[in-house]
């Protein structure tokens, strides 16, 4: 399965939906969907990295975990972020992620980064690899 992401409308909220072969990539997948919510990834360049870890539980907590994390980071920053490379190890999660800090002239985002809300949280195997998902609320 090649990785990809994907938008899908969920009432007056976006959902966001992961792709991949693996877990991991399928929630890199997702943070890549989560971006382009925000400002389209195209637009950002890989310049900086950032490290960002989190565990939780189980799949679907460390998956609102890790989209808030980012939101997180994004915020004390003021950095949009493009390209993410995921470590899953159990419920634990480590990732490298790249950006670049905000300039208005060029990104435009389409909201202000300050939190999300996630319902309906999923991770799943299909066939080929695995799928993650959630309703995001910025």
């Amino acid at each position: 399965m090649t990785p990809y992401w994907e938008h899908f409308a969920h009432g007056a909220d976006i959902g966001v939906r992961g792709f991949g072969s693996t877990k991991a990539q399928a929630f890199e997948q997702a943070a890549l969907a989560l971006t382009a919510v925000i400002v389209d990834p195209a637009a950002v360049a890989p310049r900086e990295a950032v490290a960002v870890e989190c565990e939780a539980p189980d799949d679907e907590l460390l998956l609102a975990d890790w989209l808030n994390r980012l939101i997180y980071e994004m915020a004390i920053r003021d950095m949009l972020f493009s390209r993410f490379a995921v470590e899953l190890y159990e419920h634990r999660l480590a990732a490298q992620v790249w950006g670049e800090g905000t300039d208005l002239q060029r990104h435009h985002p389409a909201v202000e980064i300050k939190g999300a809300t996630y319902t309906a949280l999923a991770v799943k195997p299909v066939a080929g690899g695995w799928v993650v998902q959630t309703v995001v609320d910025v």
